[in-house]
């Protein structure tokens, strides 16, 4: 996983392309925009849980202060660290 470290700061905001179903879990900063590979399959929010994980893990952070802004049902996500 990258370390995102030097994002996190409070009240940034975090545009996510997420890839369920993958076969590897993964991240990486592509330009403005972070992709997220993980296994988990997109039903039931699942997979967007595992996304915030993935990005709160990266970024240093509890996941409790990322928020879901836009894309709940969507690959592309913005979340905002609270």
């Amino acid at each position: 996983m990258s370390e995102l470290s030097h994002l996190a700061l409070p009240g940034a905001t975090f545009a996510v392309r997420v890839t369920p179903n993958a076969r590897r879990a993964g991240l990486e900063l592509a330009g403005e925009v972070i992709r997220i590979a993980v296994t988990e399959v997109p039903e039931a929010g699942r997979a967007t849980e595992a996304a915030r994980v993935a990005l709160a893990r990266a970024l240093g952070v509890a996941k409790s202060r990322l928020t879901l802004l836009r894309g709940a049902t969507a690959r592309d996500k913005l979340f905002r660290l609270d």
